[in-house]
């Protein structure tokens, strides 16, 4: 009896979020930080409100990204960034459909913070071409301050008190 090959892996498909996709994102929010509302720089987002993508697999949701504009508009920050599936591709998609959304709004900089405790996120923007323009001592100790029930130890039992920040010039 002969066996037909697998299916190849089928890649994301991504593509701007919608209304109906409201519920999916907000998932995402509450299974990776807890809470819609992100911090970032000291600044608070509310994160199912914002602009960005979702990437799905085989017709199944399997990440988000939300974005925000900043600074006149010449550059964008990526607020959030949640995979369900693991080396699919869908970071990565997102990613570049993220970076695609910043050139067309006309920004030169797209950039994203991540924790001190997340060498996994690092790793993978590193890979991806992007690059560290910043280390924010002690920014998540002054968040705690608005938001005490912000973790003290994260991924890997690494105390949380810095943010790092990655950047990739698109414009």
């Amino acid at each position: 009896m002969t066996t037909s090959p697998p299916s190849p892996l089928q890649p994301p498909t991504v593509r701007p979020i919608v209304a109906e996709d409201a519920a999916q994102v907000r998932e995402d929010l509450l299974a990776n930080w807890g809470s819609t509302q992100i911090w970032s720089l000291g600044r608070r987002y509310d994160a199912d409100r914002l602009e960005g993508f979702v990437a799905e697999i085989d017709g199944r949701h399997a990440g988000s990204l939300t974005l925000a504009l900043h600074d006149g508009a010449w550059q964008c920050e990526v607020i959030t960034l949640a995979s369900r599936v693991e080396r699919r591709g869908v970071g990565a998609a997102l990613l570049v459909a993220a970076e695609n959304r910043a050139r067309s709004l006309g920004c030169k900089r797209i950039f994203l913070t991540t924790t001190n405790d997340n060498v996994h996120a690092m790793r993978f923007y590193q890979r991806r071409g992007w690059r560290f323009s910043a280390l924010h001592a002690g920014i998540v100790d002054r968040v705690r301050r608005y938001v005490p029930t912000y973790p003290l130890v994260g991924l890997e039992g690494i105390e949380i008190h810095d943010e790092i920040e990655v950047e990739r010039w698109v414009g």
